[in-house]
């Protein structure tokens, strides 16, 4: 149960129905995070507008590349939400959600390519407290996916800290989004 608990269907007006309509109907259930943004309107229509226009932006990087970085972050903030929901997300994009089990030796795991490992090590560094991001990394990175892939992955994971850590602070927890236990984040 979160700190604050979501705005309910059954008391929202005809524009927050609007969007949980669109939102089950894309993801199978209204995602918490969203109910409990309905407290405060306009933040939840610019999340909305803003989480809808980064999507259509990113396509730099390969998908796989993107969505290892953000499932990390959530894993490495401790967000059983994101995970859960980040989890789904790779399964409904054809990703390979069983080597998610194994994220914490992607460095030395044959299930992971080379820029995968960059990727991730990537998000770990801007992640860390203090962040540990180095010039190598990003020169690295750089030759690798180009600055515009640069740009676009550290956009994904400073946007999936912010995401990771207000469910976080706010008691938000897994949903249920995916089946099993295989991915949970453990609850301090």
């Amino acid at each position: 149960m979160p700190r604050i608990p979501g705005v309910d269907a059954r008391a929202a007006g005809p524009t927050l129905r609007a969007l949980y309509w669109f939102a089950k109907r894309r993801f199978g259930a209204v995602p918490e995070p969203f109910t409990v943004l309905a407290h405060h309107r306009k933040l939840m229509l610019a999340s909305a507008k803003h989480e809808l226009g980064v999507q259509r932006a990113s396509n730099e990087l390969p998908a796989g590349v993107r969505e290892l970085a953000v499932f990390r972050v959530a894993q490495q903030v401790g967000c059983s939400w994101c995970v859960d929901f980040g989890t789904m997300l790779q399964r409904l994009d054809g990703l390979d959600i069983d080597r998610l089990k194994h994220i914490d030796e992607y460095a030395t795991s044959d299930s992971y390519t080379a820029q995968e490992r960059l990727a991730i090590a990537y998000a770990d560094a801007m992640t860390a407290n203090p962040m540990t991001v180095t010039d190598a990394q990003v020169d690295e990175l750089r030759v690798t996916f180009g600055e515009k892939g640069v740009v676009e992955l550290t956009y994904q994971v400073a946007l999936e800290n912010q995401r990771a850590r207000m469910n976080h602070a706010l008691g938000i927890t897994d949903q249920g989004f995916t089946s099993g236990d295989a991915c949970r984040v453990p609850q301090a």
